[in-house]
């Protein structure tokens, strides 16, 4: 069945191994299909992967070889929410290790261009928090980080 709403992503060629490699990174992540094309098309040949089916958390998602004419940029990001420290330095180390590269405030980039926002549960309701003085804490804690530390937002949230 064809989702109602579905994250298509331009890769250059790259949708399988980018695919792949989310499957075997981020926990409820799956390739579900690969489709090959029928016809030659302008950034490749007749039977070159032209889409990969594939789920990201959950999330339903289709990677499209379309081709060097568009990349992507910070605008658009998966925001993975993490339980603990071990998860979060877990999925950061795998994006930033396998050709990625680390941005400020718990964001990276993987080798493909995507970016991801790796976000320890205790951060995003210390940010948030009623408290004011809590969340202003939390935060200015978090903007001097690149991988979030939850000992520091932690330490942050209890003053």
């Amino acid at each position: 069945m064809i989702a109602r709403n579905t994250i298509c992503l331009w890769f250059d060629g790259t949708a399988l191994d980018a695919a792949t490699f989310y499957a075997r990174t981020f926990p409820d992540s799956a390739v579900t299909a690969v489709h090959h094309a029928p016809a030659d098309f302008p950034s490749g040949r007749q039977g070159d992967v032209l889409t990969v089916d594939f789920t990201v958390a959950g999330i339903p998602c289709i990677g499209l070889n379309g081709g060097p004419a568009f990349r992507h940029s910070e605008a658009f990001s998966f925001q993975i929410a993490t339980e603990d420290q071990a998860e979060t330095d877990r999925l950061w180390e795998a994006i930033v290790g396998n050709g990625g590269e680390e941005s400020a405030c718990g964001w990276c980039r993987d080798k493909w261009g995507l970016s991801w926002q790796i976000t320890p549960r205790v951060l995003s309701e210390a940010v948030t928090s009623k408290d004011p003085a809590v969340a202003r804490r939390a935060f200015e804690a978090m903007m001097t980080m690149r991988r979030i530390d939850v000992a520091r937002i932690e330490a942050a949230v209890r003053g």
